[in-house]
């Protein structure tokens, strides 16, 4: 049999030089493919709250670790918005301030921090009573930036001492700026939604108002004054009660009179 065929048939094992000559090559191609992944991912309009959890979810498959956070940047807090672990009395509501804690550290200088073991004896550490994490003993803690901005910080911890390598912290520091554009636009694009949102129900409500105005003969704060209390009274939101007239109006009057 030539060596040629022994090479490739089934199930033959390789020698341990061989073994060890086709892991960093093996790793790399993984790493590259889910690299890719991301970059791909970037191009997509997902919601933020779908982003988050892909990045989670994206951390935790590349690096072996018990628990992964983000942290997004709001304003001048980091407010916890996903988490591989569910925390739903935290989610959405723990908050760091820049500088605070390992995670507000790592926004603060906007770089790495690495602690093998005894996390919660680094004297950056900050204990929250809501995380059981907290008494875990290895953290890696990157800076989610895009375009030189920090926009929030990836956290992944593990229970038992562990040694992260520079393959895993370069790795995971890559995906720190891949994501970090990420979250941006997702989150830029989230706050067009609700600005479009916000500017649909104002002309909605301005169109109801003017409806009232017509029909009854009352000023426009007066008219204003209306859909507040019957929002209030019926405990429906005043859109709710904008739409009802518009359509009440456009069912008495014909379709145009919507417009």
């Amino acid at each position: 049999m030539s060596a040629s065929a022994e090479w490739y048939m089934p199930g033959r094992q390789s020698s341990l030089g061989e073994t060890e000559r086709l892991r960093p090559a093996t790793a790399e191609m993984a790493a590259v493919t889910h690299l890719r992944g991301v970059a791909r991912r970037i191009s997509r309009a997902l919601p933020l709250e779908n982003v988050l959890m892909e990045v989670v979810e994206f951390a935790a498959s590349m690096v072996a670790c018990d628990s992964c956070f983000v942290y997004v940047l709001e304003g001048d807090e980091l407010v916890l918005r996903a988490s591989k672990n569910p925390h739903p009395e935290a989610v959405d509501r723990l908050k760091l301030r820049v500088g605070q804690g390992i995670t507000g550290w790592v926004a603060e200088h906007r770089e790495p921090a690495i602690v093998s073991q005894k996390a919660y004896a680094d004297p950056r550490f900050k204990l929250f009573n809501e995380l059981l994490e907290d008494r875990f003993e290895a953290f890696l803690s990157v800076p989610l930036v895009s375009r030189g901005r920090l926009v929030g910080v990836l956290n992944l911890q593990n229970r038992v001492p562990h040694r992260y390598d520079d393959c895993e912290i370069g790795l995971i520091s890559t995906i720190g700026f891949l994501v970090g554009a990420e979250i941006e636009m997702a989150r830029l694009e989230g706050e067009n939604s609700q600005l479009a949102g916000r500017l649909a129900m104002r002309k909605l409500v301005e169109r109801a108002k003017g409806i009232l105005q017509s029909e009854l003969m009352i000023s426009e704060p007066e008219a204003y004054l209306m859909l507040q209390r019957q929002s209030q009274q019926r405990r429906r939101p005043m859109k709710e009660i904008a739409e009802a007239i518009v359509l009440s109006h456009a069912i008495k009057n014909g379709p145009q009179a919507a417009s």
